[in-house]
C-alpha cells in the first residue's frame, strides 16, 4: 500500500514539472513573436516614410523642370528678340571699329565689345533655347546698312560716328535691361539682365570718355 502511494505521489509530481515547462515554452514563443511583431511594424514605418519622402522629392523635382520649360510672356519673349538684336550690332560694330578706328583706345573698345556681348549673347541664347524660342541669326536690313555704310569710314571721321552710335545705342540697351531685371517674369531672364546691366553701364561709361577725344 505505502509503494502504490508512494508511486502515485511521483506520477502527481512528474505532471506537475511537465505542465510548467509547457507553461514556459508558450510564455518564451508569445514574447519572441510580440518582438518580431514590433521590429516588423518598425521596419514598415521607416520604409513608409523614407517612401514619403522620395515621392515628396521627385514630385518637387518634377514641379521644378515643368515651370523651368512654361513658355515665356509677350514681353519676356520681346525682350529676348531685342536683345539678341542689340547684341549681334554690338558685336559686328565692334569687329569694325578693330579694323577701321584710327585711335588705339577705339580699336581696343571694339575689342571689349566683341568679348563681352559674344559672352552674353551666348548666354542669351541658351536660355531662349531652353524655351523653345529661336532668336533672330542675323541683323534686320535697315542695320546692316546702317553697319555696311559705317564699314566705309576711315580715320576720324569712323572714330567719331562709331563712339557716337555705341552711346546711343547704350543708352537704350541699359533701359531695356533694367526694365526686364526690374519686372521681367521669368527668373532666369531677371537674373541675365541684371548681370549683364554693369557690363552695359561700363560700356556707356567708356564711350563717353572716348567722345572726348579731340
Amino acid at each position: 500500500m505505502k509503494k502504490m502511494n508512494s508511486a502515485i505521489a511521483g506520477l502527481i509530481l512528474m505532471a506537475g514539472f511537465t505542465a510548467c515547462n509547457g507553461d514556459s515554452g508558450s510564455s518564451s514563443t508569445t514574447t519572441t513573436d510580440n518582438t518580431s511583431t514590433t521590429s516588423s511594424d518598425s521596419s514598415s514605418g521607416n520604409n513608409g516614410a523614407m517612401n514619403s519622402t522620395a515621392t515628396e522629392n521627385n514630385a518637387n523635382s518634377s514641379t521644378t523642370a515643368t515651370a523651368a520649360k512654361l513658355p515665356l510672356s509677350k514681353d519676356d519673349s520681346l525682350f529676348v528678340m531685342k536683345a539678341a538684336v542689340g547684341g549681334m550690332l554690338e558685336v559686328q560694330s565692334g569687329t569694325t571699329a578693330q579694323q577701321n578706328g584710327v585711335n588705339d583706345r577705339v580699336k581696343n573698345f571694339g575689342t571689349m565689345l566683341v568679348n563681352d556681348h559674344t559672352k552674353a549673347n551666348t548666354e542669351l541664347m541658351a536660355i531662349a533655347a531652353g524655351r523653345g524660342i529661336t532668336p533672330p541669326a542675323d541683323l534686320p536690313a535697315d542695320k546692316k546698312k546702317h553697319l555696311a555704310d559705317m564699314a566705309k569710314m576711315k580715320g576720324k571721321s569712323f572714330d567719331s560716328h562709331f563712339i557716337s552710335m555705341m552711346n546711343t545705342d547704350h543708352k537704350k540697351d541699359i533701359e531695356l535691361f533694367e526694365k526686364q531685371a526690374a519686372s521681367g517674369a521669368d527668373a532666369e531672364l531677371k537674373a541675365f539682365a541684371a548681370k549683364t546691366l554693369p557690363v552695359l553701364k561700363m560700356h556707356l561709361d567708356t564711350s563717353q570718355a572716348l567722345s572726348k577725344i579731340k
